[in-house]
């Protein structure tokens, strides 16, 4: 009986110890690939910071992902959106010209996350192949006021992203706001 409570332990710690994820970055900086502005999540405490990892460059479902977030951010001033890739600054501005204007206020500032550093640090799943490269899976990872974690959306694929609207419900469910 002994032998079947220990072993019964071993697999709960074990299960408890692998799905177990390392805490965030209590904080970071990141700079744009589009102009000199940086963002440091500790100097925008009591804002709730939207984090899109985004894929590799010449992806357009990141294209239209960043597009209609943008627009989304015009109705949420609350939230602040962070797009983050991992290319360089000339692939990041080659890509961020194609970005969609016409119902945007501002072009997003897109920041530059080198070798998916922060991606990797929020934990976001890597393996994902896309363009002949293994990269991070898409994902969202929103932060409250304190840069607490209030949910996440990891996608499966490209094209597995979380839209506009269950981002809204999501978030009106996290903070408690309608």
């Amino acid at each position: 009986m002994k032998t079947n409570h220990l072993l019964a332990f071993i697999i709960t710690l074990f299960v408890s110890v692998a799905t177990t994820r390392a805490a965030n970055p209590a904080d970071f900086t990141v700079e744009s690939a589009l102009d000199a502005s940086k963002f440091q999540l500790s100097k925008n405490r009591g804002k709730v910071v939207a984090l899109h990892f985004l894929l590799k460059t010449e992806c357009p479902v990141c294209l239209r992902h960043t597009h209609d977030y943008a627009a989304l951010a015009a109705t949420t001033p609350d939230v602040l959106h962070i797009f983050l890739k991992p290319d360089s600054d000339a692939e990041i501005k080659a890509w961020a010209g194609k970005i969609r204007k016409d119902d945007l206020k501002d072009t997003p500032v897109i920041y530059r996350d080198p070798n998916a550093k922060l991606a990797k640090q929020f934990g976001i799943p890597d393996g994902y192949k896309f363009h002949g490269q293994t990269v991070h899976f898409p994902a969202l990872v929103v932060l409250d006021g304190n840069g607490k974690e209030l949910f996440r959306y990891v996608g499966k694929s490209n094209s597995d992203r979380m839209s506009t609207t269950d981002f809204t419900s999501k978030l009106a469910e996290a903070t408690g706001k309608k």
